[in-house]
């Protein structure tokens, strides 16, 4: 089975790379270590353009000169051990001209080969790979990150890509979650999760479309998510309507109007008007309903092309989530 990069315990991870390049995504533990700011980076790569590689490297020699002692200072801070593994974009020569510094400086050194280029190349490699995984699926309200969470406590392994995305999935998915990660930070941190797993043992995920709130899955690891066998859960209209109310209802009714909103188009003029004179009225119920009618209508239609991989259906009406879990554990072992 095929992994990316893991970094060593034993050595600090440095990622030279200008703050801006950092904050779009790296390597899950990289500490950010810039030897440019995104301003001098800018002002360093035009010139390699425009005058050419001596007059660039002549800039970046002016630019890095005064940091050098300071650099020096931050690495024995961030290593006490003096061990450090570097990285650029390409593995060249940002991450070369740092490690010759600690070098100087008495420290043992050493670079990614390929940089963080060849290391996002290697996390594509590995998503394109086949897992054992396990879907759970139902329609929206179904509790099924709950369930998730239930089989991890009941010791197996579990995904959970919500979770990941710091977004619930639907329109209100975003409420109360941290900001989400770029879609290659997203990317990088499912690596990591994965690498933790025993991939000769199942792994539970829950059916997700491609995109969760503004993350967009790797289209081949979506595309095997798909393929995989599937256990659906079934839970009355009433059971999730008062989970969903449970789950939102204390949310601002000014950011459950927003959520609303997003979804217009798709619930049509008169249900959003009546979605909001509810939420106006404060019948957080009956805004559930609405909403439902929506979201159940393209589970309905995307579960049209999931029939021949559903495995099991259990219906959870009243079960407890150890229950519901001891109960999708029989199945699968079945």
């Amino acid at each position: 089975m095929h992994q990316a990069f893991q970094p060593d315990p034993d050595f600090v991870l440095l990622d030279v790379r200008s703050p801006g390049e950092y904050s779009r995504g790296h390597i899950p533990g990289a500490i950010s270590f810039p030897l440019f700011t995104d301003a001098e980076r800018a002002t360093v790569g035009t010139l390699y353009k425009q005058k050419g590689k001596d007059e660039a490297v002549l800039e970046g020699l002016r630019i890095v000169g005064p940091k050098m002692a300071g650099f020096v200072e931050e690495a024995a801070r961030l290593s006490p051990n003096k061990k450090i593994m570097l990285h650029c974009w390409r593995g060249g020569m940002r991450s070369a001209s740092v490690a010759w510094l600690l070098q100087q400086a008495g420290f043992e050194t050493r670079l990614l080969k390929g940089g963080y280029k060849a290391y996002r190349t290697e996390i594509h490699q590995f998503l394109d790979q086949k897992f054992p995984f396990l879907v759970i699926t139902g329609p929206t309200g179904s509790k099924k990150t709950k369930i998730l969470q239930a089989l991890r406590d009941k010791g197996e392994q579990v995904i959970d890509l919500e979770t990941l995305a710091n977004h619930k999935g639907s329109a209100f998915g975003a409420l109360g979650m941290e900001p989400q990660p770029t879609i290659e930070q997203f990317e990088n941190q499912l690596h990591v999760e994965l690498c933790k797993m025993d991939l000769n043992r199942r792994i539970w995920i829950e059916d997700e479309s491609r995109k969760i709130g503004t993350v967009v899955l790797y289209e081949e690891f979506w595309k095997h998510i798909k393929s995989v066998p599937v256990l659906l859960v079934n839970l009355s209209i009433q059971e999730r309507i008062e989970f969903l109310v449970d789950e939102y209802g204390n949310f601002p009714a000014e950011k459950l109007e927003e959520s609303i909103l997003k979804i217009a188009k798709r619930l049509g003029g008169q249900h959003v008007k009546a979605a909001l004179e509810a939420l106006e009225l404060g019948d957080l119920h009956q805004v559930a309903a609405i909403s439902l009618n929506y979201y159940d209508k393209a589970y309905l239609y995307a579960l049209e092309n999931r029939k021949a991989h559903i495995l099991h259906r259990l219906d959870i009406d009243q079960l407890s989530y150890e229950t519901i879990a001891e109960k999708i554990i029989q199945l699968a072992n079945s």
